[in-house]
């Protein structure tokens, strides 16, 4: 079966002249949008179920449907994993996805918030985040667009903080290059490499490599 989806279109022809003084604006405000209460939920869930917990976590943030990350939990059965997503629909359709694994939770709520409410807790929280993944975010191609991304907007730092192993996924080669940029000027080096996998990670991905488009992967080079 071929897939048909289309790959992304963008006039921007290098990464973003802007970049540079997004990050380090972001970086030196603290995110001041109060946090939404049915993300405060969602945490108080997530504190609940981890319990007395003192290993590794993983998270899965933008998971969609789950099924990256029932597929970390089968990958990582050390640790406890978390899927997190914005959209009631797409997380209520992780049952047709469902592992037979305990070691995993999917969570509605903005991450934005989330993060931040990672970044408070694990301060003294007996587990630690032991990985991230940004798999196929929303690239926003547009050149105006370029603070809606995840790397050019006020959630970065505490992107940058809750994890020192992070991994993005997508088919935007440009996209994991301004990634890699913001990570440097973070002090975090990085490396891209292509996707080359038969067992595809998230529906979007195998859309994508069904349609003979390239993925790319960025990781912190200590991942």
């Amino acid at each position: 079966m071929q897939g048909n989806s289309r790959t992304v279109e963008t006039t921007q022809a290098g990464i973003h002249e802007k970049l540079d003084k997004l990050v380090a604006r972001y970086r030196a405000h603290t995110h001041q949008r109060p946090v939404s209460e049915h993300t405060r939920l969602a945490f108080d869930d997530f504190t609940a179920w981890l319990g007395d917990w003192q290993g590794a976590l993983i998270v899965d943030s933008c998971c969609g449907v789950g099924k990256s990350t029932a597929t970390l939990a089968q990958r990582y059965p050390h640790a406890r994993v978390i899927g997190l997503d914005k959209s009631a629909l797409r997380v209520d359709k992780h049952a047709h996805y469902q592992q037979d694994a305990n070691n995993y939770r999917v969570f509605r709520a903005d991450v934005n918030d989330f993060w931040r409410l990672l970044r408070e807790a694990q301060a003294t929280a007996a587990w630690h985040i032991e990985r991230h993944y940004l798999l196929y975010p929303n690239p926003y191609p547009k050149s105006a667009q370029v603070q809606k991304r995840w790397h050019g907007g006020p959630a970065m730092p505490d992107l940058m903080a809750i994890s020192p192993l992070i991994e993005v996924r997508s088919n935007w080669l440009l996209y994991l290059q301004e990634f890699a940029r913001a990570c440097e000027l973070y002090g975090k080096a990085t490396r891209i490499e292509k996707v080359a996998t038969s067992d595809p990670i998230t529906p979007f991905e195998e859309k994508y490599l069904r349609s003979g488009q390239d993925c790319w992967v960025l990781r912190s080079t200590d991942a």
